[in-house]
């Protein structure tokens, strides 16, 4: 076996959060709200939980899925955002938040995400819907199996808004967390979600986001706030800051500002105490040469996770150790493991990452060989 080392210097970032409300000791902080969740966006880790499993009604926290539906429609090429929405009767009926869209007013796809992501709007909602479905029962249908794709075991959508509160259309903070995570794993939605004030029709009607975190803490990358008085204040927040992304959910708060300040709490201690470790050495992995194989190496590539949330305190100096063989005997199949790269703080180890094979090999044929032998043997 070849043993390459790698050793990395990271200075750990320790800085003082100017929003910080309490103080954090040796156990886990705490909010004062029914549900939460907080959640690291690239390892997918939950660093504090409260009743995250509990079913709950999420009020317009629905329109991330719905969000979602439609960044990966445009994602997958089936959609563009200068295509054009005709508003139907039934999306022109939503109450509630809304820009007051009118049955047959037509407007782009791009203006109606960014009345969704902004101001919730229920009737953009609908409209986008049902052109991508068809209807908005046929549209909640894909919500629920995205859903179940996703995880979301304890989820099961009504409507794509949340505006009904039909005592079956229920999530959980943690499901919210991981459709939160999937939608923001898309760059393109911040365009919007970031959005804190905006026009449309030509600037005659304003948009100010419901989410005050956007304009007033630093970071802030959506998400998306709901309230209905039977959901109460909700709100999947998301924020980044050198390169790490945080997801903080809170469900049912009290009041507009509870929900706010619990998801400062939360993103302020994420970001006071915990880092991401890279599971992925900073030196390009070599080829491994093949054995009487068709081709004379394979390119060896990582799998899992690109990162490992760990206390800051264990980032001052990492170390990388890649482990693979200098050769390996044909036939190589596409993800059969070479190797392994450890990951180590100091002398503590924190993972083990498979290094697999990037593509097949096959083994090289008495044909073959014979031809590489007269290659060598005359040229050419």
């Amino acid at each position: 076996m070849k043993r390459l080392i790698i050793s990395v210097l990271i200075a750990a970032i320790i800085s003082t959060n100017a929003f910080a409300i309490q103080t954090v000791g040796e156990e886990t902080i705490n909010v004062p709200v029914p549900s939460a969740v907080l959640m690291e966006k690239t390892s997918g880790e939950v660093i504090f939980e409260k009743n995250a499993h509990e079913k709950m009604a999420p009020a317009s926290v629905t329109k991330v899925m719905t969000l979602l539906l439609v960044i990966e429609e445009i994602e997958a090429g089936r959609l563009s955002e200068s295509d054009k929405v005709v508003c139907s009767s039934h999306a022109a009926s939503m109450g509630g938040s809304q820009i007051w869209l009118e049955e047959g007013e037509t407007m782009t796809v791009h203006d109606m995400l960014k009345a969704v992501a902004v101001v919730s709007a229920n009737d953009c909602a609908v409209a986008l819907a049902e052109h991508i479905s068809g209807s908005e029962e046929s549209f909640v249908a894909k919500m629920n199996a995205r859903a179940a794709e996703l995880g979301m075991n304890d989820t099961h959508f009504v409507d794509c808004t949340g505006l009904t509160d039909d005592p079956n259309h229920l999530t959980t903070a943690y499901d919210i967390a991981l459709m939160s995570r999937k939608l923001i794993s898309y760059d393109r939605i911040k365009n919007y979600t970031t959005i804190w004030m905006d026009t449309l029709r030509n600037g005659e009607a304003e948009l100010v986001n419901t989410n005050k975190l956007v304009r007033f803490y630093k970071g802030a990358t959506g998400l998306k706030t709901g309230f209905t008085t039977k959901a109460m204040y909700c709100l999947s927040a998301t924020a980044e800051r050198n390169g790490v992304e945080y997801i903080a959910v809170v469900m049912h708060a009290a009041t507009s500002q509870e929900r706010f300040e619990s998801a400062k709490t939360l993103l302020n201690f994420a970001f006071a105490n915990y880092a991401v470790c890279p599971l992925r050495s900073p030196e390009a992995l070599p080829p491994v040469r093949v054995e009487l194989g068709e081709y004379d190496s394979v390119q060896p590539i990582y799998s899992g996770n690109e990162g490992l949330l760990i206390e800051k305190d264990k980032m001052g100096k990492l170390r990388y150790e890649v482990n693979l063989p200098e050769s390996i005997s044909a036939p190589v199949t596409e993800g059969q493991q070479l190797g392994e790269m450890a990951v180590y703080s100091g002398e503590s180890e924190l993972a083990r990452v498979p290094i697999l094979a990037g593509n097949s090999v096959g083994k090289l044929t008495m044909f073959k060989m014979y031809g590489r032998v007269l290659l060598r043997m005359f040229g050419g």
